[in-house]
C-alpha cells in the first residue's frame, strides 16, 4: 500500500514538472512573436523605422537558433535540470530588462539576454520528459510540451495585442517576470534535485562554425532588407555562412563528441518528419509576421481589435491539437498529419484570393479557423512520428533537433515573410520599399498577395513531404 502511495506522490510530482518547464517552454516561444503585434508602436515611440524595429524579432530568434545546439551539449554533460534552471533565472533577469528599457540599444541586448535564457530551457526541456517519464506516460508527457511550444509560438500576436490595448509595449515582457517566478518556484520543489553528470567534451568549433552560419545567413537577410542584397555587407554575410556550414557539416563527421549527431538523418523517417515541421512553422510564421501588419496598418484596427481577432489562430489551435491526437490513436498518423497540412495549404490561398482592404472580416475568421485546425491536426501526429520512430538512445538528439527545427522555422519564416512583402512591394513601386506605406495601400496588398503565394508554395512541399512519410512508415508496416 505504502508502495503505491508513493508511485502516485512521485506521478502527481512530475507532472508537477510539465508545469515548471511547459510555462518556460510557451513563454520562450511566445517571445519569438508576441512582439510582432507591437513593432509599429516600438516604430513611432522609438523613433525607428519600421524594418529596423523588426530586429527586436529577429535578433532574439538569431541568437536562439545559434545556441540552441550548445546548450543541449551543455546539458548532457553538466546536467539538464542545471542547465534549465541557470536558463529561468537568465530569461526572466533578460524579460526584466527588456521591460525596463528606454531605448532601442536597450532592448536589443535585453533580447539577447532573453535568447540565452530561452536557448538554456528549451534545449533541454524534451531531455528532462525524457528522463522524468516512463514510456508509459511520455507520450503524453511530450505532447502537453508540443502543445505549450506550438501555442507559444503563434498566439504572441494575440496575447501582445490585448495586452497592448491597456499598456504599453512594456508590459508585454513585464507579464513574463511574475509568471517566470512562478515557474521558478514550482521548479525548485518538482524538478529533479540529483541527475548524473556523465561529462564530456565542448565541441567549440562546432559551436563556433555553426553560429557564424546562422549569425551570417540571417544577419545579411534582414541587413539585405534594408540596403540591398547585392550591398558588401549582406553578401559578405551569405558568404561566411556558406563556408561555415560547408566547415560545420565536415567537423561533425569527425569531431570525438560531435555538437550534432548526424548520424540521426539517415533515419528517414525522422528526417521527413523534421522536414515537415520546418516548413509547417515557416508557413505559421508568414500569418504570425503579416497578420498585425494588415490589421493595424491597412484596416486600421487598434492593438486591442487586432489582438481579439489574432486570438481564433491559438484558440483554433488548442482546440484541432486534442482532435488530432485521437485521430491518429484511430487513423493512420501521417495520414492525419496530410489532412492537417491540405487544410493549411486550402487556407494560404485563399488568403491569396481573398484578402484585401474590403474583405469581410468574417471570411478572414473562417480562413484562419481552417488554418488553426490543419496546423492542429498535423503538430500532434507528426511529433509522435518523429520521436517514436528514434532508438531510445536518441530521444534526447531528437528532441533537441525538434527544438531547434521549430526556432529554425520561425526565424526563416520572419525573414521570408518580411523579405518577400518589402520586395514584392519594391517592385510594385518601382523604388526600394523596406515599411508600410500608408499613401500606397495598394502596394502592400499587392506583396501580401505574393508573400502568401510562397506560403502556399512552402506548405505544398510539405505536403509532399508528408505523404512520402506515410509512404515510407506504410513500408515498414508491410514488412
Amino acid at each position: 500500500m505504502m508502495q503505491k502511495q508513493a508511485v502516485n506522490v512521485a506521478a502527481t510530482n512530475n507532472w508537477w514538472v510539465l508545469v515548471a518547464i511547459g510555462i518556460f517552454a510557451f513563454m520562450s516561444n511566445l517571445d519569438a512573436s508576441i512582439v510582432n503585434i507591437a513593432i509599429p508602436v516600438m516604430s513611432r515611440q522609438l523613433q525607428i523605422p519600421l524594418n529596423q524595429a523588426e530586429w527586436v524579432v529577429s535578433l532574439y530568434l538569431i541568437f536562439m537558433c545559434a545556441l540552441l545546439l550548445f546548450f543541449g551539449r551543455l546539458g548532457d554533460m553538466y546536467g539538464k535540470v542545471r542547465i534549465f534552471r541557470i536558463g529561468t533565472s537568465i530569461f526572466v533577469l533578460g524579460s526584466l530588462l527588456a521591460a525596463l528599457s528606454g531605448s532601442f540599444w536597450m532592448l536589443l541586448a535585453s533580447r539577447i539576454v532573453q535568447a540565452f535564457g530561452g536557448a538554456l530551457t528549451l534545449s533541454n526541456t524534451y531531455g528532462i520528459v525524457t528522463g522524468t517519464f516512463d514510456i508509459t506516460r511520455r507520450g503524453r508527457a511530450m505532447g502537453f510540451v508540443g502543445t505549450f511550444v506550438a501555442l507559444g509560438s503563434v498566439a504572441g500576436p494575440a496575447l501582445g495585442g490585448l495586452i497592448l490595448a491597456t499598456g504599453t509595449w512594456h508590459d508585454i515582457f513585464w507579464i513574463n517576470v511574475p509568471i517566470g517566478l512562478f515557474a521558478i518556484i514550482v521548479g525548485a520543489f518538482a524538478l529533479p534535485k540529483v541527475e548524473p553528470r556523465p561529462g564530456g567534451i565542448i565541441d567549440w568549433w562546432g559551436l563556433t562554425t555553426w553560429s557564424i552560419f546562422i549569425i551570417g545567413l540571417f544577419g545579411g537577410v534582414f541587413i539585405g532588407q534594408q540596403i540591398g542584397f547585392t550591398a558588401l555587407v549582406p553578401l559578405i554575410g551569405f558568404v561566411l555562412a556558406l563556408v561555415s556550414l560547408a566547415g560545420f557539416l565536415l567537423l561533425q563527421r569527425h569531431a570525438k563528441a560531435p555538437m550534432m549527431s548526424l548520424h540521426i538523418f539517415t533515419n528517414r523517417p525522422f528526417s521527413l518528419g523534421v522536414g515537415a515541421a520546418v516548413l509547417i512553422f515557416l508557413s505559421n510564421f508568414f500569418s504570425v509576421v503579416l497578420m498585425p501588419f494588415y490589421l493595424e496598418n491597412a484596416r486600421g484596427f487598434t492593438p486591442g481589435q487586432a489582438g481579439i481577432l489574432l486570438m481564433v489562430f491559438p484558440i483554433t489551435l488548442v482546440i484541432a491539437g486534442p482532435i488530432g491526437g485521437l485521430l491518429a490513436d484511430k487513423l493512420s498518423q501521417a495520414s492525419v498529419a496530410s489532412s492537417g497540412l491540405a487544410l493549411i495549404a486550402l487556407s494560404q490561398f485563399a488568403f491569396v484570393l481573398l484578402l484585401n482592404g474590403t474583405t469581410p472580416i468574417w471570411q478572414y475568421v473562417v480562413i484562419t479557423i481552417v488554418m488553426g485546425l490543419g496546423t492542429g491536426l498535423f503538430q500532434s501526429p507528426n511529433g509522435d512520428i518523429v520521436m517514436s520512430v528514434v532508438d531510445k538512445s536518441e530521444l534526447g538528439i531528437a528532441g533537441s533537433i525538434n527544438s531547434l527545427a521549430r526556432n529554425l522555422g520561425m526565424v526563416t519564416g520572419t525573414a521570408a515573410a518580411t523579405t518577400t512583402l518589402f520586395a514584392a512591394m519594391s517592385h510594385y513601386m518601382g523604388v526600394h520599399i523596406a515599411t508600410y506605406l500608408p499613401a500606397h495601400p495598394d502596394a502592400f496588398y499587392y506583396g501580401l498577395r505574393v508573400s502568401f503565394m510562397v506560403s502556399f508554395v512552402m506548405i505544398l512541399f510539405a505536403l509532399f513531404t508528408s505523404l512520402q512519410l506515410a509512404h515510407v512508415l506504410h513500408g515498414r508496416q508491410l514488412k
